[in-house]
């Protein structure tokens, strides 16, 4: 089955420590699927919240339709994601306890099917970031330099 990365939460692979992620569906409304589809979309400040034996995805903004009409559908409501029951009780226990939260990492179309990345995750600290940050840019230079070496 053929996928289509549609976007990625860039802000949440810095921001967090990825535990475990998990292929998760969308319950989506007819002109929000079209929006996705032309990459209307955006990750901003987006969680995910265990709720009532479900997964409600909270801060999702979903541009309005260009075609639509009266019908279309609102752009920061909250979206019920998809899973398996047992994935959500294993991933509520996981979110009550200390330091883990529930975020999207990446929206993507599987087939005719609108699929959503998300992962149970660890906030960083304010070190592990300057890490990366120093991390990133030895391998940005290293890069450069190989590439001046070959010219």
């Amino acid at each position: 089955m053929q996928t289509k990365l549609i976007q990625k939460n860039k802000k949440a692979y810095f921001n967090y420590e990825i535990v475990e992620e998990l292929e998760v569906g969308m319950a989506l409304q007819g002109t929000e699927v079209k929006s996705i589809r032309d990459s209307r979309c955006s990750f901003s400040d987006s969680y995910i919240e265990p709720k009532n034996g479900q997964l409600v995805l909270k801060g999702f903004l979903i541009q309005p339709y260009s075609h639509g009409n009266i019908f279309n559908h609102e752009t920061a409501r909250n979206r019920i994601l998809l899973a398996h029951k047992q994935e959500i009780k294993k991933l509520t226990r996981r979110v009550n306890e200390k330091g883990f939260t529930l975020v999207p990492l990446e929206i993507y179309l599987k087939g005719n099917h609108v699929k959503m990345k998300i992962a149970l995750a660890r906030g960083k600290n304010v070190r592990d970031k300057k890490d990366a940050i120093r991390e990133r840019d030895l391998n940005k230079d290293a890069r450069r330099q190989l590439r001046d070496m070959n010219s």
